[in-house]
């Protein structure tokens, strides 16, 4: 289905599952991966876009780039992404929506217009934003296919014995924290992270990691998986931190992609947060005075 509608993404073409939008043979069918037979019939049922509920809010954005088709914003930590419970406005979505008004793709429904992937409120970075649904479905489909440039710099606890390596394991829900995911977790997924260490720090290790999947806290899970949580890291991380951070120390440093009308590779850079930065400072002034 996702191949024979171009316009529509395959987290759409997954949604129609589960509102009734599809049917083979006039029957409703709920079995996303069903074998259809010759002489099968499936239709699809693709409803109009809701009006969107949430208010457009004069946010401040620092913007990374922006044409027609898509907007790279560099996200502020604190900031949640889109509306859920408990955040109904502040968010990313309401700040887009004022700044963008109707240019913005509705492949991802009423309260994530144009959100093409997600970081965390307390991860800072850039995020793609696609301003129609060709760019939206370009954009999703490269994600799919794990040719987009994702790098994320974390500070992290105790130090590496080697300068790089690869955590290839699977994520799903954790079972006894509905907040939380876990390696080989409920309904686990396909979940790969590169990384290399920048700096060591003694007890504290900087790094670089580069996502090939993009699982719900993937870096955050990997890394504590593997003994070295990230440090102010409130869900995974050690109860006792030294620095008051706010959350992980986890920015979305470096993003590339191809652009979904020419088609040119395009990759964008923010710089480390204050807090960020200010702490990698302190951690070097004391490793100067051993």
């Amino acid at each position: 289905m996702a191949e024979l509608i171009e316009e529509l993404s395959r987290s759409h073409v997954q949604n129609l599952f589960d509102i009734g939008g599809v049917s083979v043979n006039d029957i409703q069918c709920t079995v996303k991966k069903y074998k259809a037979k010759v002489g099968d019939v499936v239709k699809v049922s693709v409803p109009e876009p809701q009006k969107l509920e949430v208010e457009p809010q004069n946010i401040p954005l620092d913007i990374a780039y922006e044409d027609e088709e898509i907007l790279i914003v560099n996200k502020p930590v604190g900031m949640v992404v889109h509306p859920a419970v408990g955040n109904h406005d502040g968010t990313l979505v309401n700040a887009i929506m004022y700044h963008c008004g109707d240019r913005l793709s509705s492949i991802n429904g009423v309260v994530r217009p144009g959100i093409v992937h997600r970081i965390d409120k307390d991860t800072s970075g850039l995020l793609m934003v696609a301003k129609t649904d060709l760019a939206h479905i370009s954009l999703s489909r490269q994600l799919y296919k794990h040719t987009i440039v994702r790098k994320y710099y974390a500070l992290v606890q105790d130090n590496f014995r080697q300068d790089d390596g690869t955590v290839n394991i699977p994520i799903g829900r954790d079972s006894k924290n509905r907040l939380k995911k876990a390696v080989n977790g409920l309904n686990p997924k396909e979940a790969v992270t590169h990384y290399k260490v920048l700096e060591r720090f003694g007890e504290y290790t900087f790094i670089e990691c580069r996502l090939e999947t993009g699982r719900t806290h993937q870096i955050r899970v990997h890394m504590a998986y593997i003994k070295h949580p990230l440090v102010g890291d409130p869900l995974y991380g050690s109860k006792k931190q030294n620095f008051n951070t706010g959350g992980q120390l986890l920015h979305a440093g470096v993003l590339g992609f191809r652009h979904p009308v020419t088609g040119e590779y395009m990759e964008f850079k923010a710089e480390l947060p204050e807090t960020f930065e200010r702490i990698l400072e302190e951690l070097r002034e004391r490793d100067k005075l051993r």
